[in-house]
C-alpha cells in the first residue's frame, strides 16, 4: 500500500530501496519557507543498520502489511524467546532484541503479538498495560497530595519507575509497555 511521505510514523514498516525498514523515530520539519518534509530514522530489519532520509509530502512510499500472530511466552534460554503460535501450537525462537526495553514486563503465559513478514517474525508486542507489584518505594508523607511531584519505586522486575507519592512499596500499579510509566493504581480483584 503506498503511502504519502508525510504520513510515515513511527512503528511503521516501510519497504525503501529494496530492503524493509522499521520506523524508529520522524519529525515533520518546515525550513524557513521552504516545502516541509518528514525527516525519519529507519533501521534495517535484516541487518539493524541504520539510515535518516528525507521524505517529500508529495513522494510515495510503500508501507508493508505484517502478518499479526496470537502468542503466548513459554521460556527463555540464553538470548532467544521460544513462543507458542495459539492457533498453530507450532513453537517460534526469537532474539530477546525484538522486544527493546519492554523485555522485563515479559511474563511466563503471556499473551503476545508477533509481527511477521512472510513468515519471518520481525516484532513482538506485549499487552499495552501490564500489572506490577511495587517492591521498593519511599514512605508515604501525610500531606502529600497527587500534585504533579512523583518518586522513584522498583518494581518486582526489576524496573525503576516514577509513582505519584502517595503510592506506597506493597502496592500493585499498572505500567505502560510503551512508555514504561505509570498510569494507574491496579484495581483489587
Amino acid at each position: 500500500m503506498k503511502i504519502d511521505g508525510s504520513a510515515v510514523r513511527m512503528g511503521m514498516v516501510i519497504e525503501w530501496q529494496d530492503k524493509l525498514w522499521l520506523v524508529v523515530k520522524h519529525e515533520i520539519r518546515t525550513p524557513g519557507n521552504l516545502r516541509s518534509f518528514n525527516q525519519v530514522e529507519l533501521k534495517d530489519i535484516m541487518t539493524g543498520t541504520k539510515n535518516t532520509p528525507r521524505f517529500a509530502s508529495d513522494e510515495k512510499i510503500e508501507r508493508v502489511s505484517l502478518d499479526s500472530i496470537k502468542c503466548n511466552f513459554l521460556y527463555a534460554e540464553g538470548d532467544m524467546l521460544t513462543f507458542m503460535d495459539n492457533a498453530s501450537y507450532e513453537q517460534i525462537t526469537m532474539p530477546k532484541e525484538l522486544i527493546g526495553p519492554a523485555l522485563p514486563f515479559l511474563q511466563d503465559g503471556m499473551t503476545v503479538d508477533i509481527e511477521a513478514y512472510e513468515g519471518k517474525p520481525l516484532s513482538v508486542k506485549l499487552p499495552q498495560k501490564v500489572a506490577m507489584k511495587i517492591v521498593e518505594a519511599d514512605p508515604v508523607v501525610r500531606g502529600q497530595t497527587a500534585a504533579s511531584s512523583y518518586k522513584p519505586a522498583i518494581l518486582e522486575n526489576g524496573v525503576r519507575v516514577m509513582v505519584p507519592p502517595f503510592i506506597p512499596a506493597g502496592e500493585t500499579i499498572i505500567v505502560d509497555t510503551s512508555t514504561l510509566e505509570y498510569v494507574e493504581r491496579a484495581k483489587a480483584s
